[in-house]
């Protein structure tokens, strides 16, 4: 047995197993929400304010078993393709993510529904899209962690300017109990910790509600929009239905 792998094992079963005993009700509300955008066919959009956050939404495009309703918002200035260092300064830039916003065309509908992703939940452009959404009425759904967000002092420069927490702001927060620091694993002889749980848990949670909306629009007699995986026979082919029905509004998708 490798020591390490069985560590990082029991610390992503824990947090998988935290967010499934606490977040119950949450998801249900999420998937409420979501499948009511989905059933009046307007945007459900996915966006993380950040450059590992935003793994989110890639892991929704397209995705085999996943759904073709999302609208998932992949920003170059934060992502890590055009360099690290620079993603934070976006993420941290006042304005920016009401740009986003306007670039991806987001609260031309009052029905739309948005998810937002941010491990820490404090940051200048997960707020600001927090605010914005609001005066825009579209719903806000966020995935964010109460510990992490609690454990930065309020006086910090990192934090948005009106010192809020994502989690208090959105009209449903889904915990994601992602631990202070995000690494989780102990290395004996190291002071820092290892192996960052926040992609895991992000995952866990939207690939639940993937599973509970599907289950929840059969329940209302909606065909749920699922992707087929495209490297099984036929399986292209039996996507062109969706890519016809969201190709057009949903940016990333063809």
């Amino acid at each position: 047995m490798n020591v390490m792998m069985d560590k990082m094992k029991d610390v992503v079963f824990t947090q998988l197993a935290e967010i499934t005993r606490t977040e119950s009700g949450s998801i249900e509300t999420a998937t409420s929400l979501i499948c009511d955008a989905i059933q009046d066919d307007v945007m459900v959009h996915v966006l993380g304010t950040g450059a590992h956050s935003a793994m989110a939404a890639e892991e929704v495009l397209w995705r085999a078993g996943g759904l073709a309703a999302w609208n998932p918002i992949i920003d170059p200035g934060t992502s890590l393709i055009h360099g690290a260092r620079k993603s934070i300064s976006f993420e941290r830039l006042p304005g920016y993510g009401i740009g986003v916003l306007d670039a991806y065309g987001v609260g031309q509908n009052k029905k739309e529904v948005m998810i937002i992703v941010n491990a820490y939940g404090i940051d200048q452009m997960c707020l600001d899209v927090a605010f914005e959404c609001q005066n825009r009425g579209v719903k806000t759904i966020g995935i964010t962690s109460k510990e992490y967000a609690r454990a930065v002092s309020l006086d910090d420069p990192v934090r948005h300017s009106s010192r809020k927490n994502l989690f208090e702001v959105v009209d449903v927060c889904i915990d994601s109990h992602v631990p202070y620091g995000d690494a989780a694993v102990n290395v004996e002889g190291l002071e820092s910790k290892v192996g960052s749980v926040s992609t895991f848990c992000n995952c866990f949670i939207m690939n639940s509600l993937v599973a509970n909306i599907a289950q929840e629009l059969v329940r209302r007699g909606i065909d749920p929009p699922v992707f087929v995986s495209a490297n099984v026979p036929g399986g292209l082919e039996a996507n062109v239905k969706w890519e016809e029905k969201y190709g057009h509004r949903v940016r990333h998708l063809l």
